[in-house]
Parts: C-alpha cells; structure tokens; sequence
C-alpha cells in the first residue's frame, strides 16, 4: 500500500503549481451552414480541456436560435500556469430545438489550440475543422483578456416600462444586450438577459459579471445597451438603445432607481413628438467582494470528506480475484485506488482526520438486510474512522461479513450528508465543507431519486465526485452533469450550483493516483467559493479562526 500512498501524496505538488493569471474567454463564430433550406442553426460551443489523454469539458456556451452568426454572452474563466501546455478543444454543435441537450445535437466540427496561443495573440481566429478531417467555412474568434487584480463582481437588476410594440398580434419580446466600447473603438459583448415574451414593461432576471467584464475597471468607460424584440427566425426588431456607464450605475447601490430613455434614433429624426421607445430602469446594483479558496482555508473552513463504497452483487464475490472487491496481497483493487488518492489530498484540509465511510447495497448484520448507507465499521453511532488508512482497514475487515446485494442507489447517501451540511448552513459561517466521494461499479437504479437529492444538496455546502469502477457502460451518468449543463430534479428544478463530478476510473487506470485527484478535485475550490459567495459569507480572518475554534487533541 505505501506506493500508492507516496505517489497519492506526491499528487499535492501538482495542486501547489502557482497559477499565473485568470483569464477570460469570449467567443463568436461566423459563416455556420443553415441546417437547411427552412431553417437556421441553433449553435452552441463546448469549450474542452486535455487532462492526462482525455478532453475533459470545461463549460459550454448558451444556445443561440437560429443564428449563424453567433456573438455568446458566457464567459469562460480559465486558470493560466506558464509553465503547463493547456490544449483547449472548442466543439461546435447545432442543438436540436425541441431540446437543448448535446444527445440529439449535430456536431458541426471544431477547433484545437492551446491557451498560450490565445493569450500571446489576444484574437485567436480559426477555421472550423469538419468531421472527417476537412476545413469548413466558419470560424470561429476567441478574445481573451486577463482579470488584473480587481476580480469584484457586480450584480445588476434591470426592467423596463412602456417600451415599443413590435409586433402585430402580440406585445413585443423584449431582451437586452449590454457592450462595452474597447480600447481600439470596437464592441465587446458584456451580457444578454433571456427574452421575457410578450411583455411591454418586463423585469429581467438579476445576474452577475465581473467588475471587468462589465468595464476593465474603468468606471466612465461607455457601454452601450440595447434593447430588442426577440423574433424566432434570429432577425430581431430594434427597439431602441442608450448609453451608460459603470458610474451611473452606481447611483442603483443604496437602493434607489436609476433610468434611462431607450432612443431609436430613426424615429428621433423622423417623428416630431418622439419622445423615447421606453424607459430602461437599474432597480438594484451590488458589488460583491469575491474570496477565494485559500481565503476561506486560511479563514478556518474544514473539507468534511465522506466516503461511500459500492457493495451491489454485479461487482463480483470478493473471494475470486475476477471480482473488483478482491483484495490482493501486494496489488490494491480500484476502490483502494480511487479513494486513496481523493483521500490524500482531502485529508490535508481536515484537522482531526477523522473520515465517516459508509456502504450501500449490501446485505448486513446482523439480520442480513439490505441498506444503502450503513457504516462500513458497523458503528452506527460513529461511522468515523481514523485517517484514511483507518477507511481502508475498515473496508477490508467489513468486506468478509458482507453479503454483496443490490441494487445500486446512491440518494439515500447523498441524503444522509446533505443533512450534516444543512446543520452547517445555520451557523452562517464558513467553517465547514462536505465532500461526498462516492465509488460505484454500475449505472444507478435511483437516477429520479439522486437527481432530485443532488439538486436540493445544491443548495448546501457540499459536492459529490463519483467515480465510476470498473468497465460498465457509464454513458447514463453523464445526465448527472445535465443534458444542457443543467441538471433538474424530475419535476423540472434546475441546481443552483453545479456540485457533481463524475469520472470513470478506467480513463485513469494507466496514469499515476495524482492524475485521478486533480480530475476530480480540480472544480472543488471554484464549488466551496461559489457556495460561500452566493450567500454573502466572507470567510473569517485567521485570528477570527484561531480564537472560535477549538481543536480535539
């Protein structure tokens, strides 16, 4: 066990790589084939990064109907480390419109480069690479900027009242585009609200940009905003349009309203009484101080690691050594594996090292029932085992009393956590952060179950990882992640942050323990700052920290 151990713990260097700079992604793409004769594409791109061999999605963009031209309002957000080559991968997909995920999409192609490109040449350009190998007639552009330093975010609250009717058997479908004027006169695209149908006086939904998205910092810099009516066919109705700038927003901070006349210019100089084509109204502007991970680490906030171990039947009897619980003399199996080295790295950010593990799937004593989340130590009252060599013995000594059953169901162990992190939600404080490390060797049974499970623990301060073990077909689980990055409980609930990773062991199995952590603890940090600052909870000082908290021996 020690190799695996030492090569786990070795892993931490690779999480110790300063990294250089954030950097932000814009991306628009020209001249994309109409699907047909009768309609127009509806594009969106799946931004891919090279992790160990594999491409690894990063996010994707909105979906843009009938558009093929489009400009993408998302902003993608990297790290960049000098000293590593990042190879991105930009998918182009034509998103069926009856259904935004990637399964009925047509892939149209894409575009290889590497960050560094893109950050020396500030405007990457390239053409789309077909199936098939041949050069198409899009290409798509990405802009990069680097964050400097001021990394705030503004939180933005715009409706309208009185706006022009643009159509005839209805009212107008209003959305509106924020640009912001560059340093070289061109516009750059800030953010594009959804489109509220039919509606002459809409309140759009509240949203977030970074301080430089919205203006590079500079408070007087112009921004252009105009507004729309929203056509099905892509050839949206001018409404009309007015100037601001971050400063005049400003005025919306102490909760009053700030207004502007949205002007069409044509009917200024046409129309003699023209007055205006509606009033644009800022209803609220906050800027929210943004943490980061160490922030909230130094503050005192622990990484509360759980374990849950799949002990269904389709994993094999343990005794024969085809079985993937088979405990072998010098070769750890892949649940050893994968939970050393998620472990290793957790561990680090825990004080007293102690680690609940839990089972599911298995029939136990002493009356032989099935349970999905019963203490791998059998102490029910304390599932905690001393470090993670206290979580490895506790799975080898359990395993011979065991009856390995089914089936497969993982939300009551998602449940059983979230409960301990909805105790922490009260004290409104970040002290504690529950990670869920779940190994399965199968497609789950209770996907409505989990999905509804995990879309309330969104709300929490938790993320599931899931590793998939061994070689079944894990394609089903990809729906955790969400068909249009999204995922939703069965009545329709979207999460309100994303907290799952899903990674299947296998794509792992020749690389180093070091290569699965960083997988699938890479999106951790951004999980634990996004939850803290949606809440408004500023980490503590680490003098704050030292004095509130007490710790065991």
């Amino acid at each position: 066990m020690t190799d695996i151990y030492e090569s786990a713990a070795n892993s931490l260097g690779l999480f110790s790589s300063p990294c250089l700079t954030k950097v932000e992604l814009r991306l628009t793409c020209k001249g994309i084939s109409d699907r047909d004769a009768l309609n127009k594409p509806d594009p969106c791109i799946v931004l891919k990064m090279q992790s160990h061999g594999q491409w690894m999605e990063v996010d994707r963009t909105e979906v843009i109907r009938s558009c093929v031209n489009p400009s993408y309002s998302k902003v993608f957000t990297l790290d960049f480390y000098f000293e590593e080559v990042q190879r991105l991968r930009f998918e182009l997909f034509d998103i069926n419109s009856g259904y935004n995920g990637l399964r009925e999409a047509d892939f149209l192609g894409s575009v290889e480069c590497t960050l560094a490109q893109i950050i020396s040449q500030r405007k990457l350009s390239k053409a789309l690479l077909r199936p098939g190998g041949t050069v198409g007639k899009a290409i798509i552009t990405i802009s990069a900027e680097e964050l400097t330093g001021n990394d705030d975010y503004i939180e933005l609250s715009f409706s309208a009242r009185k706006l022009d009717d643009k159509d005839f058997f209805s009212k107008s479908d209003p959305f509106l585009e924020i640009y912001r004027l560059n340093d070289d006169a061109t516009m750059q695209l800030v953010y594009r609200t959804e489109t509220v149908m039919n509606n002459l006086n809409p309140v759009w939904k509240t949203f977030k940009v970074s301080l430089n998205s919205l203006c590079s910092g500079d408070h007087e810099r112009k921004l252009q905003c105009t507004v729309w009516d929203w056509d099905s066919n892509g050839k949206h109705d001018y409404i009309g349009e007015f100037e601001a700038t971050f400063k005049e927003m400003r005025g919306a901070i102490d909760g009053r309203q700030v207004q502007w006349p949205c002007i069409n210019p044509k009917y200024k100089v046409k129309k003699k009484n023209y007055k205006n084509s509606g009033i644009v109204i800022l209803n609220q502007c906050k800027i929210i101080k943004m943490h980061s991970f160490l922030d909230y680490i130094m503050g005192g906030c622990q990484i509360q690691f759980t374990v849950a171990i799949d002990f269904t039947a389709s994993n094999g009897d343990p005794r024969n050594s085809c079985s993937l619980h088979y405990i072998h003399p010098y070769q750890p199996n892949e649940y050893l594996k994968a939970l050393v080295a998620v472990g290793e790295i957790c561990q680090d950010y825990d004080s007293d090292k102690m680690f609940p593990a839990f089972g599911f799937g298995a029939q136990i004593p002493p009356d032989y029932k099935v349970s999905h989340d019963f203490a791998v130590n059998f102490n029910e009252e304390n599932p905690e085992c001393a470090g993670i060599q206290g979580v490895v013995e506790a799975y080898q000594s359990c395993l011979p009393k065991l009856q390995l059953y089914g089936p497969t169901n993982i939300a009551p162990i998602i449940q059983k956590v979230a409960n301990s992190a909805s105790q922490e939600v009260n004290t409104k404080e970040a002290m504690q952060y529950f990670i869920l490390l779940i190994l399965t060797d199968g497609v789950i049974t209770d996907m409505a179950d989990t999905r509804e499970a995990i879309v309330q623990a969104s709300h929490l301060p938790m993320s599931v990882i899931i590793v998939g073990i061994g070689n079944a077909d894990f394609s089903d689980m990809q729906m955790l992640d969400g068909d249009d990055g999204i995922l939703r409980s069965p009545k329709g609930e979207p999460v309100l942050r994303d907290i799952v990773q899903f990674v299947p062991f296998r794509n792992f199995k020749h690389a180093s323990p070091a290569a699965l952590a960083k997988s699938v603890l890479a999106e951790v940090p951004n999980q634990v700052v996004d939850y803290y600052n949606s809440k408004g909870i500023k980490p503590k000082v680490p003098s704050q920290y030292q004095s509130s908290r007490s710790f065991g021996p």
